[in-house]
Parts: structure tokens; sequence; C-alpha cells
């Protein structure tokens, strides 16, 4: 089995799936970014948004060998939670998915798969947050 080649860190670029006010703060913040071609490494998601659209653009970055990173709002992740899921468990750290809060709805880090990892190996993390451990 070879080692993975990974593009130089200058290269590579954080995706961004969420509605429009955190995905309008991470462009100011200098993420965004339109290759020659007209593709985007972000969504913006409004309630004209489907759940389908949302699955390709995921599948799109997750495949892209120029994104190291993925942010996606909780609420856009639950939508599309059997993509993110099976992402999850096809073993990949690259490029890594973090799940983020949006001001519309809270931050639940039991939906959070960084987390339950976290929470894995740190039993105690639950507690920490006040919260009872997951069954």
């Amino acid at each position: 089995m070879g080692k993975m080649k990974f593009m130089s860190q200058v290269d590579m670029k954080i995706g961004v799936i969420g509605d429009e006010d955190t995905v309008t703060g991470m462009l100011l913040a200098g993420i965004g970014a339109v290759d020659g071609q007209g593709k985007k490494n972000f969504l913006i998601v409004d309630t004209k948004t489907h759940q389908r659209e949302m699955e390709e653009v995921f599948h799109d970055l997750t495949n892209r060998k120029d994104i190291a990173m993925i942010l996606i709002t909780q609420g856009c992740a639950e939508t599309i939670r059997q993509a993110v899921e099976g992402y999850a468990a096809s073993g990949k750290v690259v490029p890594t998915i973090l799940e983020i809060p949006s001001k519309e709805q809270p931050y639940d880090p039991r939906k959070d798969a960084v987390f339950q990892r976290v929470a894995f190996f740190y039993p105690q993390a639950y507690a920490m947050m006040g919260m009872e451990e997951k069954p």
C-alpha cells in the first residue's frame, strides 16, 4: 500500500456548507475560492435548497484533492446525516468534517462525530458539558 500524497499546505482549502450568515462570515474571513471552471468550495443553504443538492456538494467537496477540511453547520449536517455518517464510516480523515453551530440552532455535541470520538476516549467529556452520557 503506497503513501497518499497531499498537496502542499498552501494549496489546501476549507469547504463550507451552511446558512447565509455562517458562509458569508467565512467568506469574509478569506475561506472562499472559485476555480477557473466556476467550482466553489462553499454552499449557502436556504429554504429553497434541496437535500440532494446539499449531498452533491458534500460529496464533491469530500472527493476534491484540494480540500483539507469541511465546515458544516449542524443543521445542514442533520439534513444530510446519512451522507455525513457514511463519510465518517469510510475512515478517511482528509478532508476532516467539522460540525459547527449556527445562530438559529444551538450546538448539540451528541450529534457531532468529533465530540463522540473525544467522549469515547475521555468519558468525562459529557459531564464537563453538563450532559448525561449517551446510552
